[in-house]
């Protein structure tokens, strides 16, 4: 299992999560709404806990590469910290919880034809995480939170 840095450094920050991983997931939506908007709601973390299911974000200071968070999804506590941020094409971050597992998140936006389609790739790795939290689990929850951020957007 690569160290945190190296997922931060040699993963995240070029674009890519870690394919090896026990657990990895992409799915997307088309948003009805152009980059700039869908960019907006996604690098206002703190709005999250408006629209996204079971987030709570605990400490923020900025969205800027290299700058942790810590937040919580459905009670778990984990700590991230953003990799790339650029805005109206992606945000991503490394992070882990229990000190034990480590994942590598990205949000990728591309327009088409005055709509956005939004990627969500994730890679978890740790103990037993295919028992815990495997691919069906992980692929449900990004499905999820990319309809609510769908529905957020396109009824505001």
């Amino acid at each position: 299992m690569p160290s945190p840095a190296i997922l931060h450094d040699e993963y995240a920050l070029r674009g890519r999560i870690d394919e090896s991983a026990p657990v990895t997931s992409t799915s997307s939506v088309l948003i009805d709404a152009p980059a700039a908007r869908v960019w907006d709601v996604l690098a206002d973390l703190r709005g999250w806990e408006t629209w996204a299911p079971g987030f709570r974000l605990r400490a923020l200071e900025a969205v800027e590469p290299g700058r942790e968070f810590r937040w919580a999804q459905n009670g778990t506590p984990l700590r991230s910290r953003f990799a790339v941020v650029d805005p109206g094409r992606e945000l991503s971050w490394t992070g882990a919880f229990l000190a034990l597992y480590r994942a590598v998140d990205r949000m990728t936006l591309a327009p088409q034809e005055g709509r956005t389609r939004v990627t969500l790739q994730e890679s978890l790795d740790g103990p037993l995480v295919r028992i815990l939290f495997g691919e069906r689990q992980l692929r449900a929850a990004h499905q999820i939170r990319l309809a609510a951020l769908k529905s957020h957007i396109e009824t505001r």
